[in-house]
């Protein structure tokens, strides 16, 4: 049997529980947010979101549960679990190992984020997508009844382009997927092949795209009339995170089973998207009708 027993446990803040488990074929340590609504779960068990970048959503993610599921006649939102993959650390991000974790194979190298620092390298996305699915689900599922057909997956950023190439690579995996400002045009587009070759046989899979105002050709007004205007403007025509998005969502709305739509976000930056996207995330997957 495989053994799941955290290295480390503790609260959150939040009303989180987080375990820190150690991926049984590298040893590497990521930190599990776990949230279990108040009561007794449905008879087919609850609705279930899993989240990367457990360190910067899983606060957002619980108030906007909290605040909305309270009330369901009025939001359409009901209870379900709460699911965030961080790191142990006391920052949103740890920008090192996720570069790893959540760029999918086969990655290439960068150089490193700050002097005398490591070289930054990704291409780990299928180390991640097995801890994932093979670790912290069964881990999650000894602890609280879930719904083995309505469970779901939220990435923003690198988190939205692993989420896209897992759901690409297994289909299987989950029921709705979320990517946020997903970057689809990272290395090269590679991410594109993936969908080329992408078949979700007979299943009914629901997917939502987003990203930012800010995130397409123009620049934010914050921006406008600074120095390095120019060189944000090179960035986002290379990047055409708005735009990439919009046509992959296209792309997939084309397939049967598939329900698939995009939606910008008015005023928001590659950044500020976040609680904006996670609260949609909430809205979606756990939505009563």
């Amino acid at each position: 049997m495989t053994e799941r027993k955290p290295v480390a446990e503790g609260d959150t803040w939040t009303g989180a529980r987080w375990y820190d488990l150690a991926d049984t074929e590298t040893g590497a340590i990521r930190r599990i947010f776990l949230w279990v609504p108040p009561g007794e779960p449905p008879a087919g068990g609850w609705p279930v979101l899993f989240m990367t970048d457990g360190n910067a959503v899983i606060g957002t993610a619980i108030d906007a549960m909290r605040a909305q599921a309270c009330y369901p006649s009025g939001t359409n939102v009901g209870w379900g679990v709460l699911v965030a993959v961080g790191y142990p650390t006391g920052d949103a991000y740890d920008p090192f190992r996720r570069s790893w974790d959540l760029g999918p194979p086969p990655g290439q190298s960068y150089p490193p984020f700050w002097d005398g620092g490591d070289e930054v390298r990704t291409g780990g996305g299928a180390e991640m997508a097995r801890f994932l699915l093979d670790q912290v689900r069964p881990f999650v599922a000894e602890k609280v009844q879930l719904d083995p057909h309505r469970q779901a997956l939220f990435g923003h950023s690198f988190g939205g382009l692993f989420a896209l190439w897992l759901m690409f690579s297994r289909p299987d995996a989950f029921s709705h997927w979320i990517a946020a400002s997903p970057a689809i045009t990272w290395e090269d587009s590679f991410l594109l092949a993936h969908q080329q070759r992408f078949d979700p046989g007979a299943r009914r899979l629901y997917v939502h795209l987003s990203a930012g105002e800010w995130e397409g050709d123009r620049l934010a007004p914050f921006h406008e009339g600074a120095a390095d205007a120019p060189a944000r403007l090179a960035e986002k025509a290379r990047t055409r995170t708005i735009a990439a998005a919009e046509q992959m969502a296209a792309d997939l709305a084309d397939l049967p089973g598939v329900a698939a739509e995009y939606e910008t976000y008015a005023g928001e930056n590659h950044m500020s998207v976040l609680p904006v996207a996670v609260n949609r995330a909430i809205q979606k997957v756990f939505a009563l009708s």
